[in-house]
């Protein structure tokens, strides 16, 4: 079902399930018949939060299909190239507070802690700490970025290995996004 949501661009779970309650087609496609029953949209966020928390099955799923690719000789495996690109988070930049002092209190639940905890290595390995201009008390790994033309906003950074040869994704990894490193000047 998240499949037809990804490809349909449909973000909410919700109206992913209207979705494929109408549609005939991706009724067939995710095995249910006519009159089978759907399951409630609140199961998405139930396994994503709780059963598979700590699973990394979507990342062996991804590592199948790349050694599949490699075995039907989809890749060509003598040029790649790596390309970082900014996804937005969904996060309200009015209740930024500044990242110089830290998050509030109240806002440190176990899930911000253990973001916090992951972030506590200096940019995820980077050679320089950062110390960020503005926090997002919702979602503290998102960084507050003017990197584009418009307006500042909170987002992650999606870093991609990419086969030059055949156009097919290596590897993707999510991480902050620092800018910093790409903007110092080599160490000569």
């Amino acid at each position: 079902m998240l499949l037809i949501g990804y490809c349909m661009s449909i973000r909410s779970e919700r109206r992913l399930c209207e979705e494929i309650h109408l549609n005939l087609a991706c009724r067939w496609f995710c095995c249910f018949g006519p009159e089978g029953t759907l399951p409630d949209h609140s199961t998405f966020s139930k396994n994503r939060h709780g059963r598979f928390r700590e699973s990394d099955l979507l990342r062996q799923v991804f590592e199948l299909t790349v050694r599949r690719c490699i075995t039907e000789k989809l890749v060509g495996g003598e040029s790649f190239g790596v390309d970082a690109s900014l996804i937005r988070a969904d996060v309200d930049r009015q209740r930024a507070v500044p990242g110089h002092g830290g998050l509030p209190p109240d806002a440190v639940g176990r899930v911000v802690r253990e973001y916090l905890e992951t972030l506590n290595d200096a940019a995820f390995g980077g050679s320089t700490p950062v110390v960020p201009k503005k926090l997002a008390p919702t979602d503290p790994a998102a960084r507050f970025t003017a990197a584009t033309p418009e307006r500042a906003f909170f987002a992650y950074s999606t870093n991609y290995l990419i086969d030059l040869d055949h156009a097919v994704i290596m590897n993707v990894e999510a991480t902050t996004a620092v800018r910093l490193a790409e903007s110092l000047p080599k160490a000569t």
